[in-house]
Order: structure tokens, then C-alpha cells, then sequence
């Protein structure tokens, strides 16, 4: 543990001066989370306010084109930055500051946030699909406008940040992506076992407590870190060490794996299945075959059952694949599902972002026509793709076979660490695997399609 520390220690990037005493000033993470905010105010106002047309409204471009397609990168590379300067948390900040009353988080939402998180991102690209919402500029509004009423909700009434610990669904899929991010921030136990103020987490007169709810100290996750820098700030030793870490290895050591959290994961390969099915030019010819089956031709109806059988059927091959591995390993079918659920998160980022990829890349553009646009100049030009389709899906296929093998090795360094017998861990592997392999097949074939454009 001593060596695994002293490495830890060699790795620390706040040994570079500059970098810490940004991360120590008052100009962190401010320097960040106003610039954000004053942007995002102006695509609200966009999308409220501005053209009619998703293809020619930067709020839709800014959001649906550039933002959402950069954030699991984002994810990936930092981890939950993004978190720290969210403009939804800056805002939750500023009205807890002025009017908040600080209630303790009730027990209900510590102990179903998650699954609320879950029921959320399930609603909310279900309601994407059924009312529009991503190609209708007022409807992205009214989503933003919800949001922002649900912050100012709990920043009023909650102590600290309750809305992006227990109920933002960006702060669940973040939760888990990351778990694969590139960055871990710990704390010296040698340090922190004289520290007898606990500042990292109640706050002091530098910055205030952690506003995730975590203490360095006993943290071994990076699911719930936004790297906001409060705790750096605040530690009297520091004992705080950022260091890089190899993609993925968080999830080699979960200790305690929950149902719900693996439950997200295979629900997010299920969104990603239904975001490109739906962008695919065989769609409408498979409505049409389905509204034939079902004997009506209510969108709701048959976009519901579609959506239903996409979410439901990975969830039912993980819990297959959890059973099959119990007749190997003789754990429960349900302790499989929730140990290994946690080794798709490496293939649903690289699902989520060769699926984005097409819209950054294709209509990429876009989110400069409609900025001129906005700012009063005429400038579309003929195409809004950066790069050809052709070279879209080569890097769409590269996204998915690096999944593919995350996700597999995943599954081999978690079976490794939980089993000790050699045998164990192969009955164990080769499920998983498999369904690894399969999953991966499909978006390949998905991404093989050719998709409609968003803008």
C-alpha cells in the first residue's frame, strides 16, 4: 500500500506549481462556470426566442450538435468536471447562497436518487422521441426551462448540491462514465490520519465543504468528484493528489457494485440502440410494418412499444448473461448483474460517442451557420458536414472496437480480482464476453446504416 502510495505521489499534478495555485485561487473554478453561464443563458434565450427552425437555431446547434456529442469525451477524459462548472450547478450555488435554507437531503433520496436518475433518462428520451423535443427549438427550451425550475427547487430548499448528487439525469450518466474518466482525485491516508478538522468536507474559509457530499479521505470513487477544487483549497495538509490514471481502472475494483447503477449502464446501450434506429432510413418502413401489426397508427403507441423492447431486451440478455455465469461462478444471478454490469460502461461510451460522432462531425457546421445567423449574418453554406460519411464510420467502427475491448478486458480484470481460482474467473469471463462481442456487433451493424441528419 506504501509503494502504491509513493507512486501515486510521483504522479501528482499538483507537484506542478502553476497548476495548483490555479486550483487553489479564487480565479478556479470560476473562470470556468462564468463564461459557461453567460453562453448557456444565450441559448436559452435562442431557443425560447430564436428561429422556429431547429436548422436555424443556434440554441439547438450549440446544444444537440456541439455540447451533447462533446460531453462523454468530456466525461472520458476529466471525469465530472463538466459537473463542477454545469451552469445548472452554478445556478443551484447562487440561489442557495442568497435565499437556500439548507435542509438535510431526505433519506428517500439517498436511498432511491439513483433509481429516480434512472426513471428520469428512461423519461427523458422518451419524451425526445414522442413530442420532438430535440428537433423542435422551443421544445429543448421548455426541457431546459424544467431543469433549471427543478434546480432553483432544490437549491432553495437543500443543503448543498442535492440536484446533481440525487437527481440530475446528466449527473447519472456522468456518474458512471466516470468511473472510466482518466483522472482520480484521493487523499494521503498518512496525512489525513492527523487531520482532525475534516475541512475537505465541512469547508473553511478558503472555499466551502464538498458540494457532492464526499470526503476525500474515504472516497475510492471518482463517480461522485466534479473536481471542483473546494477540497484542495481547503486541506490544511495537502493531502489531496490529482493524478492520471489508466482509463477504466476504477472499474476493475468496485467493491461495493449496486443493481442500479449496472442497471444504467445496460439501460444506456438500449438509448444508443434507439437513437440510431431512429435515425435510420429504414425507420419509417418499420413503423409502418409495426402500426400494420398493432392495428393503429398512433406514434405514441408504436415509438412506446419500440422504445419498451429496446431498452428491455439488453437488460434481459445482461440478466440472461448474469444467469449462465451463476452456473460457472455460483454467485447469484443478481450479484453477477450487479458486478459485471459495470464492465459495459467502457462500450456504452463508445456507443454514446460514435452515435454523436455523426451529428458532430456530419452537421458540425451547423453551430457556426446558426451562430452568424443569430448574430445577424446570412452564412449557410451547401453542406454542414466536417468530414465525409465514409470517414465518419471508419472512426465510428475504431470507437466501437476500443469499446469492445475495454468493456472485455473489463470483465477479465473484475473477474480476475474477485476470483482467485482460475477456473471461476474463465466461466465467469467467457458470458460476459460473449455478450460484449454481441452488443458490439450490432452497433457496428447499426452504425453500418445510413442515418438521417439532425439540423
Amino acid at each position: 500500500m506504501a509503494k502504491n502510495n509513493q507512486t501515486k505521489a510521483n504522479h501528482n499534478l499538483l507537484r506542478i506549481s502553476f497548476l495548483s495555485s490555479f486550483i487553489k485561487s479564487k480565479w478556479f473554478p470560476g473562470l470556468f462556470q462564468w463564461p459557461i453561464l453567460i453562453i448557456f443563458s444565450f441559448i436559452v434565450y435562442e431557443l425560447m426566442a430564436g428561429p422556429g427552425t431547429a436548422h436555424d437555431n443556434f440554441g439547438t446547434a450549440g446544444t444537440w450538435v456541439l455540447w451533447w456529442p462533446l460531453i462523454p469525451l468530456i466525461f472520458l477524459v476529466f471525469g465530472r468536471f463538466w459537473c463542477g462548472v454545469c451552469p445548472f450547478a452554478t445556478l443551484n450555488d447562487l440561489v442557495q447562497k442568497y435565499v437556500g435554507v439548507n435542509y438535510q437531503v431526505p433519506k428517500f433520496l439517498k436511498k432511491y436518487g439513483i433509481w429516480l436518475i434512472d426513471i428520469f433518462f428512461i423519461l427523458i428520451t422518451w419524451s425526445d422521441h414522442v413530442f420532438g423535443i430535440v428537433e423542435s427549438p422551443r421544445g429543448s427550451g421548455v426541457l431546459l426551462l424544467m431543469i433549471i425550475t427543478g434546480v432553483i427547487i432544490s437549491g432553495a430548499f437543500f443543503e448543498r448540491r442535492t440536484w446533481c448528487r440525487y437527481l440530475c439525469f446528466l449527473g447519472g450518466l456522468s456518474s458512471n462514465y466516470a468511473r472510466a474518466g482518466s483522472f482520480e482525485l484521493k487523499a494521503t491516508p498518512e496525512k489525513c490520519a492527523k487531520c482532525t478538522t475534516l475541512s475537505c468536507y465541512k469547508g473553511g474559509e478558503k472555499a466551502p465543504g464538498c458540494p457532492m457530499f464526499e470526503v476525500p479521505r474515504t472516497m475510492d470513487s471518482m463517480s461522485k468528484c466534479n473536481f471542483c477544487g473546494h477540497c484542495i483549497k481547503n486541506c490544511p495538509n495537502d493531502s489531496i493528489q490529482l493524478s492520471p490514471r489508466v482509463p477504466t481502472r476504477e472499474l476493475w475494483f468496485i467493491k461495493n457494485p449496486k443493481f442500479e447503477e449496472s442497471f444504467l449502464a445496460i439501460v444506456i446501450m438500449g438509448i444508443v440502440f434507439v437513437q440510431n434506429i431512429t435515425m435510420l432510413d429504414i425507420w419509417q418502413e418499420m413503423l409502418n410494418r409495426l402500426e400494420s401489426f398493432v392495428g393503429t397508427d398512433s406514434y405514441f403507441v408504436t415509438f412506446t412499444i419500440t422504445f419498451v423492447i429496446a431498452m428491455a431486451l439488453p437488460v434481459f440478455a445482461l440478466l440472461l448473461t448474469s444467469w449462465a455465469a451463476k452456473q460457472g461462478n455460483k454467485e447469484s444471478a443478481a450479484g453477477n448483474f450487479a458486478r459485471f454490469g459495470y464492465a459495459l460502461i467502457p462500450l456504452d461510451l463508445a456507443a454514446h460517442m460514435a452515435h454523436n460522432l455523426f451529428h458532430l462531425l456530419a452537421e458540425g457546421k451547423s453551430v457556426f451557420y446558426t451562430l452568424m445567423g443569430a448574430l445577424g449574418y446570412s452564412s449557410h453554406g451547401a453542406s454542414a458536414a466536417l468530414v465525409s460519411n465514409g470517414t465518419i464510420q471508419l472512426l465510428q467502427f475504431g470507437l466501437i472496437g476500443l469499446g469492445v475491448a475495454g468493456s472485455i478486458y473489463t470483465v477479465y480484470r473484475i473477474a480476475k480480482n474477485h476470483f482467485k481460482d482460475p477456473q471461476l474467473e474463465w466461466k465467469t469471463f467467457l458470458p460476459f464476453a460473449i455478450l460484449i462481442l454481441i452488443l458490439g456487433a450490432i452497433n457496428i451493424y447499426l452504425f453500418m446504416l445510413p442515418m438521417a441528419m439532425r439540423m
